[in-house]
């Protein structure tokens, strides 16, 4: 439904419906107290675009609901510009946002109260192959950088969650970078995100952290702590509490090896400590009592009524120590409880994490603790329990198993992005390339002994397949842009060399490699790059630019060029651009020296016209010539006919029967008749030529076919010949009336006249619009003619065919009035089978 101020008529509606041209109106919502419209509404979209954007004719909500990154674009302005000032402009944007994903070109105008619009993008277009080898490798690379970040999520997560305290500290004065949760319930509501570890934990000051951490910074050398008391001021009441830790002071490096900071990693054991402290204070009362104990019964020898009393007293002794030896072995059984249960949470998290982790125990690597990630690593093998080389001995050679036993060895953790693990499949025993990011680290007992690695792993094979096929992309990229006959390359923004192809050395006798980082005014020269300057920052303000130019690169070496800057647009910002240049300087001279010779034809063609004036003149003569001829030769064969009509009139009839007489009678008066019709066919030629300069007029083509087989109805009905019609697809040609009819009567009658003796004539007469022609073809099934006699038949005086009567000037009619009026004849014809002739009219 169109809107109000916008009612095509028939021929637009249709132009609309069928261009290949997204058309869009739209109405500006304004917002009270704005300066222009907030939005617009679709009044109409055209099927073009209909098909582009996803929506319907009239869509119900406004367009920024539908497309919202409209605004970050800078389409939206674009718009809201358009509608203020009233001119009309150009836009192009790379759109990939709102389900939308292709390059936009957008020309608007205000109309009245509607902003008119006509858009196209690339998705009617077929990309060109390094558009498209651009695209795929950027798609992939979209993935595999969101499955690393939701890896990089899930291993956070597990570290947020994980029942230890997690720091990381940077720098030379050990900032705080990060914390996980519970050690920030630890250490209360302190802020200590930014803040050197000293300031940020002063009363730890003159306890043995602070030099053990500086020492691991300093040394690179990994520090471990069992049940270290901690002094904390946990409450923030400026009250010491005693806390009892097992902890890893880990070194952080760089790329470079370089220690950057210290990873901390430690586990509350106060409960565990407290409640072994407390069995030895119960011990030691059991051995002070026991001592009593000795003594009484040292007493007892010395005197018995002494021992019947201490008796009584150590019976009494004794029942007070079983009720304190039950009571401190049920809190040790307790707290031995509670360290299982924290040990069970500890390992219900590591079996529920998304990371692939296990434990290897003692100097056989034996798999003591597997998740069922890890588990589904290595489907249908049996791992808990077996030695690593016994459940996995594709791996026997791998550098995996020597870390492993450096670890176990030396205690220092190991960590390696993107590692090739060749596994065989289970199900066919194929080895597999899988690639992994790993941690591995020492695992240790109370003691402080290492007794075990712990592993968390993350397969990234799709990942690493995904970057291997994008360099792969890339190396075919640079092959394709290497091989092609043109200079391809990348500005920055700053207009600097990221990019360029092969096609770059022989123009600048460098290596593109050496172009790289340099701005393109030092690469080119001054006065080429003033040349280009203006189309480089259109490039940069996110337009593209086609263009030509002459570039005096050097001296002694100069081009003509064809180029496109195609900008390249990051989240509504040009990043840079995209430039291909094609080398014309053989086309600019070749049109150089066109432009000459077009010029000598001119002069040429001046001469011509004077000889073709000379010539019409020449044919007006000799057009009067055949025209007085014909005329003068009427009156003596007038004459010599009535001189044979007064001779048979006159010999009797025993001259007129005899046989030697009559037949030389009969064959003066057929060349009477011959000559006579010559004369009238010459005539109706030299019309041809009068009749050149009528303007034509429309007729209607069903009337003159009818009016022509009317007068050809003796001949149809004596062939019993079937003539089909049908020329509704174009009713009226535009030509003279007189010409036209000696068109159809020439065509139709030759079509009955030259018939096959075995069959039945069957004539179509039909008719089609072909360009900026209407065609009227007339088919027969008749003799039909050999390839070699098509050229034949439009020459004056020629018959192919003696066995009909005729004089072989109608098709030569045919084909002069027809050419006269700016038209063309043509014939499909096979031998036997019948011919097709068909004569085009211009519109």
């Amino acid at each position: 439904m169109a809107p109000r101020n916008f009612a095509p008529d028939g021929f637009s509606q249709t132009l609309l419906d069928v261009s290949l041209t997204a058309f869009m109106l739209l109405r500006p919502n304004t917002e009270s107290g704005s300066q222009g419209p907030a939005d617009f509404t679709v009044e109409y979209l055209n099927p073009a675009g209909q098909r582009m954007l996803g929506l319907p004719e009239r869509p119900p909500q406004s367009f920024r609901t539908y497309f919202p990154s409209t605004e970050e674009t800078g389409v939206m302005d674009f718009y809201r510009h358009m509608y203020k000032t009233g001119q009309a402009g150009c836009h192009a944007v790379n759109y990939q946002y709102d389900g939308l994903d292709n390059y936009f070109r957008i020309s608007a105008q205000r109309h009245g109260e509607l902003l008119v619009v006509s858009f196209t993008d690339t998705a009617d277009q077929n990309r060109t192959p390094v558009e498209e080898a651009l695209r795929e490798s950027q798609a992939r690379e979209r993935a595999a950088l969101a499955e690393a970040e939701t890896q990089r999520q899930q291993l956070q997560e597990l570290f947020r969650n994980v029942p230890a305290y997690i720091a990381k500290l940077e720098g030379p004065e050990l900032r705080y970078t990060m914390i996980n949760p519970l050690l920030q319930r630890l250490i209360g509501k302190r802020d200590v995100i930014g803040l050197p570890i000293r300031d940020a934990l002063p009363e730890i000051e003159g306890q043995p952290f602070f030099d053990m951490l500086e020492e691991v910074l300093r040394t690179g050398e990994a520090i471990y702590g069992s049940e270290q008391v901690a002094y904390l001021d946990i409450e923030g009441t400026g009250r010491l509490e005693p806390r009892y830790f097992n902890f890893v002071y880990q070194p952080i490096q760089d790329g470079a090896a370089n220690v950057t900071g210290v990873l901390i990693f430690a586990y509350d054991v106060s409960e565990q400590v407290e409640a072994r402290q407390h069995v030895q204070n119960l011990n030691e009362e059991l051995a002070a009592a026991n001592e009593e104990l000795y003594a009484a019964n040292e007493e007892f020898l010395s005197n018995n009524a002494e021992l019947q009393s201490a008796q009584q007293e150590l019976q009494i002794l004794n029942q007070e120590l079983e009720i304190r030896v039950t009571q401190r072995t049920h809190e040790a059984q307790q707290a031995r409880a509670e360290a299982e249960l924290q040990r069970a949470n500890l390992e219900r998290l590591f079996m529920q994490a998304p990371a692939a982790i296990c434990i290897l125990s003692g100097p056989d690597l034996v798999f003591d603790l597997v998740n069922p990630a890890y588990q589904r690593l290595l489907p249908g093998r049996r791992l808990l329990g077996r030695p690593f080389l016994e459940a996995v001995p594709e791996l026997a050679q791998h550098s995996s198993v020597e870390v492993f036993r450096r670890i176990f060895r030396t205690g220092i953790t190991h960590e390696e992005l993107g590692m090739h693990v060749p596994v065989v499949r289970t199900e066919d025993g194929v080895l597999e390339d899988r690639y992994f990011n790993y941690v591995q680290q020492p695992r240790f007992d109370e003691e402080g002994h290492i007794d075990g690695v712990l592993v968390f792993a993350f397969e990234v094979t799709e990942q690493v397949q995904a970057r291997q096929a994008s360099d792969a992309s890339a190396q075919q990229l640079r092959l394709l842009t290497d091989a092609l006959p043109v200079l391809i390359g990348y500005l920055d923004k700053e207009q600097k060399y990221q990019f360029a192809n092969h096609a770059y050395e022989a123009w600048f006798n460098q290596k593109p490699s050496a172009l790289l980082g340099r701005p393109v005014r030092e690469v080119v020269g001054e006065e080429a790059y003033s040349a280009v300057l203006k189309y480089i920052e259109g490039a940069l303000a996110g337009q593209r630019q086609d263009f030509e130019a002459r570039m005096p690169y050097r001296e002694g070496f100069t081009k003509y060029i064809h180029t496109s800057y195609i900008p390249e647009i990051r989240n509504g910002e040009v990043a840079g651009f995209y430039t291909l240049v094609t080398d014309i300087t053989e086309q600019v001279e070749a049109r150089q020296y066109v432009a000459e010779t077009n010029e000598q034809l001119r002069r040429s063609n001046a001469e011509l016209d004077a000889l073709n004036q000379q010539l019409s003149h020449t044919n007006i003569d000799l057009d009067n010539f055949i025209y007085s001829a014909s005329h003068d030769l009427k009156a003596p064969i007038t004459n010599i006919e009535g001189l044979l009509d007064v001779l048979e009139r006159q010999l009797p009839d025993s001259v007129l029967n005899d046989p030697e007489v009559a037949p030389v009678l009969t064959m003066m008066q057929d060349s009477v008749d011959r000559f006579k019709r010559t004369i009238d066919y010459l005539s109706d030629v030299t019309k041809l030529q009068k009749e050149h300069e009528q303007l034509p007029i429309d007729i209607r083509l069903a009337d003159v076919i009818d009016d022509v087989c009317q007068d050809l109805q003796p001949l149809i009905a004596e062939t019993g010949a079937q003539v089909e019609v049908d020329v509704s697809r174009c009713p009226s040609v535009s030509f003279s009336l007189r010409n036209l009819r000696s068109v159809v009567y020439n065509l139709l009658s030759n079509a009955l006249k030259y018939r096959h003796p075995n069959r039945a004539p069957l004539v179509r007469i039909y008719c089609r619009e072909e360009g900026q022609y209407t065609v009227l073809s007339v088919q027969d099934n008749g003799l039909g003619l050999e390839p070699h006699q098509h050229a034949q038949l439009f020459t004056m005086f020629r018959r192919l065919h003696s066995h009909v009567e005729g004089s072989g000037v109608g098709l030569y009619m045919v084909k002069r009035s027809v050419e006269n009026a700016g038209g063309k004849v043509s014939v499909e014809s096979e031998l036997g089978a019948g011919s097709v002739f068909s004569v085009y009219f211009p519109r």
